[in-house]
């Protein structure tokens, strides 16, 4: 009997009167063993997310969403539980890490409080046997320093810090069901790889399943047992996982790992993106729902809906050309981007942003005045310059100082020591006029797109706001076309942030950084949160606007497969230092530091086998078309 057993389960929202409702899930069916790993994979609003929450029993009530099917958990039927049932499982037999922490964690309650509270609603022990298994829990999620984060607020932790505190406080408990929600979304490759590594000896030691949902394909070939990948609701391809990404059937799984970026791929190579955008769910297409972005779909495809249909031994497939697949072609060939944008300053010029011996100490408080005891060195004697037109990666575990060097150029903090310049201008003490020209021209992406839209404002209003204040013209077709430029549809215009997937809102804060075309964009994370389809669109959009305008961008990212394809430079920083500096093919082909050999070392599907290395399918000549 398996641990989890899910049979037909749909999932309708109808909230809007005279509106037709939304079939978020649609006859999904997934099945787990106790120990083993399932990666759900597929684009925002494929219905993962829904699919995980109505494994707790989270989705909104009747008549506004709608959940049929069968949901088992250990062979007792989840869906016959009433809300005091519902209780004693969330937590205790399924606990869910979700994607955005900030969100999770009560920003009121210090972390030792939050997961001892949690432990003792499940089980009855004292309060000092709670905080041990909350020590043990912070050790288990590799947190540094457990016993003094008890006492921290969610504030004081870096994002990493935070995903961390998460994950601990889902696995105190010893659930038998762990959902994983994008759980390394905000850690670096180094921490990652550690996490994942405790989550699969969680399941191996208490025989916990696990069921991982990721947009990285990395991750799915180095952690997970099966994958099951979803699109408009459905699952369209599902298997053993060796086998599913190394003989996808579906064009749609085909095309996700041929966008997605890979560490050993040529230096800033264009990457392959899918075209066209997801369905509207309400706007339910008659056929296949990715045929209108299949570049191999037929008229049959439009008008036919395919079958999940079972090839060879447990590898299902939803394709009329499920049982002869076109294969894509090898990504190895794909153009590498254009030449260097015209716009950049020559060699030996002034650099766009130039930090000089920047040094940033925030103050340690402690006792019960919470008088200060010490000084925190977040950055230390760092020299790094910006050249206009150029990428410069800043990459580096959590907490190693990459984001408070950036909010020193943003004017979010002022230097301890040292000067930061932009164009010629001091950050720290700009007149009214260069006040003005540094809010248009350097812009942010941030890490987090959940607190960094105004939940009051429509999308409309979000990115307006930045065009009125600069005079500039913001009309219909402008902000149709920033959506566009990301992947959304200007029906987006009229909803709220709420209305979105965390990979949804961030592409709002990319189209929003876009609107004032800056000189400069700061992107803090700021493809880590979406699905690698957009991510290849967003990342080729930043490419080419470099290469017509100029711009330049100080990236921070733990993704070394994405600095790859973006960075002409990168700065490796640990503690608040940079150890290592230069040339992106440098540092890729010989890296000098041996902090930087482990997090190359460390990189998700590093050796993974994709279908890009695979032969040539006997449906050559099929191939071409996949490159438009």
């Amino acid at each position: 009997m398996p641990l989890l057993d899910i049979k037909d389960l749909s999932v309708t929202f109808d909230a809007i009167p005279a509106s037709p409702p939304v079939r978020a899930v649609d006859s999904v069916n997934l099945s787990l063993e106790a120990g083993e790993t399932l990666a759900v994979v597929g684009e925002s609003g494929s219905g993962k997310t829904v699919t995980a929450l109505s494994l707790l029993g989270l989705n909104p009530p009747e008549p506004v969403c709608a959940t049929t099917g069968s949901i088992r958990l250990n062979g007792e039927e989840l869906r016959a539980l009433d809300a005091k049932g519902w209780r004693s499982v969330r937590g205790r037999r399924v606990a869910m890490v979700f994607q955005d922490p900030s969100s999770a964690l009560n920003p009121l309650l210090t972390i030792g409080t939050q997961i001892t509270d949690a432990v003792r609603a499940h089980e009855r022990m004292s309060r000092a046997e709670a905080r041990g298994r909350a020590v043990q829990a912070l050790e288990q999620a590799q947190m540094p320093d457990p016993e003094s984060r008890l006492r921290q607020y969610p504030h004081e932790l870096s994002g990493g810090m935070r995903q961390r505190a998460a994950i601990a406080l889902a696995i105190a408990s010893k659930p038998e069901l762990l959902i994983a929600d994008e759980p390394t979304t905000a850690l670096d490759v180094a921490v990652q790889a550690e996490i994942m590594a405790m989550l699969r000896s969680l399941c191996a030691d208490l025989g916990m399943g696990l069921i991982l949902i990721t947009h990285d394909l990395g991750v799915v070939a180095e952690q997970a047992d099966r994958v099951a990948v979803m699109y408009a609701g459905r699952v369209v391809e599902s298997g053993p996982a060796a086998r599913v990404l190394e003989d996808p059937r579906m064009p749609y799984t085909q095309a996700l790992l041929a966008a997605t970026p890979r560490i050993d791929a040529a230096a800033r190579t264009r990457l392959f993106s899918v075209e066209g955008q997801p369905p509207r769910l309400r706007e339910r297409a008659t056929g296949c729902s990715f045929a209108p972005r299949c570049p191999v779909a037929v008229d049959d495809c439009r008008t036919t809906v395919p079958e999940l249909k079972v090839y060879g031994s447990d590898h299902a497939a939803a394709c009329l050309f499920a049982d002869a697949p076109v294969e894509l072609p090898a990504r190895r060939t794909a153009p590498v981007r254009g030449p260097e944008p015209a716009a950049a300053v020559p060699d030996g010029a002034a650099p766009l942003v130039e930090f000089d011996g920047v040094d940033l100490r925030y103050p340690v408080r402690g006792g019960a005045l919470r008088r200060v005891t010490g000084q925190l060195h977040a950055v230390q004697d760092v020299s790094l310059r910006v050249e206009a037109g150029r990428t410069l990666a800043l990459v580096g575990e959590s907490g190693s100082g990459k984001t408070s060097l950036t909010k020193l150029l943003l004017r979010l903090e002022q230097p301890s020591g040292g000067t930061v310049r932009y164009d010629g201008i001091d950050v720290t003490r700009p007149g009214p006029a260069e006040l003005r020209r540094l809010q248009r021209e350097v812009q942010v992406v941030f890490q987090n797109p959940y607190a960094s839209l105004d939940p009051r404002m429509t999308i409309r209003q979000i990115l307006q706001e930045p065009l009125r204040v600069h005079g500039l013209e913001s009309g219909e077709d402008v902000l149709t076309g920033l959506l566009r430029d990301v992947g959304l549809d200007s029906f987006a215009l009229d909803r709220f942030p709420s209305a979105f997937s965390g990979g949804q809102r961030q592409r709002v804060a990319i189209a929003r950084a876009l609107a004032l075309r800056p000189r400069i964009i700061v992107c803090d994370e700021a493809v880590s949160a979406l699905d690698v389809s957009i991510q290849a669109q967003v990342l080729n959009l930043l490419a080419d606007l470099q290469a017509a305008h100029g711009m330049a961008y100080l990236f921070i990212t733990h993704d070394l497969a994405v600095v790859r394809s973006v960075a002409h430079r990168i700065a490796v920083m640990r503690h608040g230092r940079i150890v290592e500096e230069g040339p992106a093919e440098e540092i890729y082909a010989a890296p000098a530091h041996d902090y930087t050999r482990e997090l190359l070392a460390s990189a998700p599907g590093r050796h993974a086998r994709t279908t890009a290395d695979s032969p040539h399918s006997p449906h050559q000549e099929r191939s071409p078309q996949w490159q438009r």
